[in-house]
């Protein structure tokens, strides 16, 4: 498994339609066998800060599997407005450090 965060800055006046545009493209991402997960976060302290957190099988299974499926072309779309405030878009290796209550 790798997790992909993408961080964005969206002002107020774009936050619900941003919000709204990931209610669509979440169906894309359910629809796709690679994806194992998501959250879309908004932070508390700075709320024109959101983290997407997307788990995937595998970094290939993002860019070649989803990225390449028929999945891929409604999410993009549901989400190309807000691509130019992408901060960063990475995948890392999840550690030995973890812990969940």
């Amino acid at each position: 498994m790798i997790v992909e965060y993408i961080r964005y800055t969206i002002p107020e006046t774009r936050a619900q339609d941003f919000e709204a545009a990931y209610q669509t493209a979440q169906e894309s991402l359910r629809a796709s066998p690679h994806c194992l997960g998501f959250e879309l976060s908004r932070c508390h302290d700075a709320p024109d800060h959101y983290i997407l957190r997307i788990q995937w099988d595998s970094a290939e299974g993002h860019m070649q599997g989803f990225r390449k499926s028929a999945h891929f072309p409604p999410f993009l779309a549901a989400i190309r407005p807000y691509v130019p405030d992408i901060e960063e878009m990475r995948h890392y290796d999840v550690t030995a450090v973890q812990w969940t209550r």
